[in-house]
């Protein structure tokens, strides 16, 4: 029996089919529709489904769903197998949860720090005993290069170069280059470095749009050995929920 894993962003919406813990499909849509979950139904023998979303509104889609399938909502009460001391967790975004969940899940008995470098990159610490106490946000890569569009007269926009390598820029392009890649690489090791502190070991696991980028980024750090990138980190995490619903 399959799990259908449902994500549901403000941009696109990723789906994936979970046969147990291995993930053996997954893809990415603008819009899913009836017709594209009806050909999961029928090429996987679904089980059970999850919805994680961003969005108020349900889908078209979805009363067809739990027609067809055990067809369940993640939300913040579903704190499989962690501890969440958030101290408003109906706040906390549920991509973070699930990726907690996941981190959790996929390296139990560990401390994990998780990165999640997509629109903001978000710092997330679990620790071995499954203790959840929060995170940091901040602003993410498109994110700082468009800023520095939009809030002045006179700078460009400028793209992000995995190639550049440079402590300053230049030009105008390649000094907003060093601002924004330098500074996100000093705040990936600085956040590292303070988790890191008195802890035997750390798991450090990127994940989200940018996360080979940040590897990329973090290639001559100390901590590059602890580095693990799980880019399905999220999907894993609302995985092991759907998992444990019934226990």
């Amino acid at each position: 029996m399959a799990n259908l894993v449902i994500d549901i962003g403000n941009t696109f919406t990723k789906a994936a089919i979970f046969e147990q813990d291995e993930l053996v499909y997954t893809e990415h849509y603008k819009a899913l529709d009836k017709t594209i979950l009806d050909t999961f139904l029928t090429q996987y023998s679904v089980d059970k489904a999850i919805i994680s979303s961003v969005k108020k509104n349900s889908e078209e889609w979805e009363a067809g769903l739990k027609q067809k399938t055990q067809l369940i909502y993640f939300n913040a009460g579903m704190t499989t197998r962690i501890h969440n001391h958030y101290r408003t967790p109906t706040t906390l975004g549920l991509d973070r949860l699930a990726a907690v969940i996941g981190a959790n899940y996929l390296y139990p008995d560990k401390d994990n720090l998780v990165i999640d470098g997509g629109t903001c990159i978000t710092y997330d610490w679990i620790n071995a005993a499954g203790n959840y106490f929060g995170g940091s946000i901040s602003p993410g890569l498109n994110m700082r290069y468009n800023a520095l569009n939009h809030y002045t007269a006179g700078l460009p926009i400028v793209k992000q170069d995995e190639s550049f390598d440079n402590n300053s820029g230049d030009d105008t392009e390649t000094a907003i280059r060093s601002g924004v890649q330098n500074g996100i690489k000093f705040e990936l090791n600085g956040f590292i470095e303070s988790y890191a502190k008195n802890k035997q070991q750390l798991n450090i696991i990127l994940t989200g749009g940018d996360s080979i980028f940040f590897d990329t980024l973090l290639k001559n750090s100390i901590f590059a050995p602890y580095i693990k990138n799980e880019p399905h980190l999220v999907l894993k995490g609302l995985n092991a929920a759907t998992q444990k619903h019934n226990d």
